[in-house]
């Protein structure tokens, strides 16, 4: 059975462990996903080794103005990445990060528009949602944390719209038959935000004055249906066969 791979874009140590920890624990994978630092090092390996990749969320921007040779880099490795993914149907999430890379590659357009402070926010289904395999099972509308300073304003032309909230129309898509993308984090849950926030605290998120509160609606909102992204994610690539 070809094993699932998170591809990791976070610089510091501590947000990268936690992010891993999180997809490894709600993907039901646990030690079994591998993982890879992009930020680090390049991705050397062949995406059709993989039953599914996963790129996840980083403090780099893809529509940055300006960008450091280890953001350009990373940015440029994970594209071609997305590039094959997308070109051999091999199955792909990319959160938060990593969908706004995906949507670019594609021809769509990424930029601050539909930014979101952190919070715990509401988001709905769509009709291609609710018929979505991945996204299906989910209740028609959700709570989900956010913290964005980018997000998808145009879609490329052959995403469809999976999710939305009323300040990011695009919280969820899927590209072709087997890419997804999420700007909301299926990974977190109060836990791993205080992770987060802790890391980023002066990184513009949100205003560190805020962050006891910020933390407090978190922990009283029920997030519980963002993982289940992950876990049929997994059922998904390991049943899905190419057309």
């Amino acid at each position: 059975m070809k094993p699932f791979i998170l591809l990791g874009v976070r610089p510091e140590q501590a947000a990268a462990d936690d992010e891993y920890a999180a997809f490894a624990r709600f993907t039901g994978l646990g030690s079994d996903l591998q993982r890879h630092a992009v930020d680090r090092e390049p991705f050397t390996g062949d995406p059709s080794d993989y039953a599914g990749i996963i790129i996840g969320g980083s403090p780099f921007n893809v529509s940055d103005a300006a960008k450091s040779p280890q953001q350009q880099r990373a940015e440029d490795d994970l594209g071609q990445v997305v590039d094959i993914a997308l070109a051999e149907q091999i199955p792909l999430l990319g959160a938060c990060y990593g969908l706004g890379l995906m949507a670019r590659r594609r021809g769509g357009v990424v930029d601050s528009t539909f930014g979101e402070q952190i919070a715990a926010v509401p988001v709905s289904l769509t009709v291609d949602g609710r018929a979505d395999p991945v996204f299906g099972s989910l209740p028609e509308v959700f709570s989900a944390i956010v913290g964005h300073k980018e997000a998808v304003s145009t879609l490329p032309a052959d995403a469809v719209i999976l999710a939305g909230s009323p300040a990011a129309p695009v919280q969820a898509l899927r590209i072709g038959p087997a890419a997804y993308g999420t700007q909301f984090h299926p990974e977190l849950d109060a836990d791993g935000l205080h992770v987060r926030m802790t890391t980023y605290r002066d990184a513009g998120y949100f205003d560190p004055q805020e962050a006891d509160a910020i933390m407090a609606l978190a922990r009283a909102t029920d997030v519980t249906h963002p993982p289940e992204v992950l876990r049929r994610f997994v059922e998904f690539a390991r049943a899905f066969s190419p057309a």
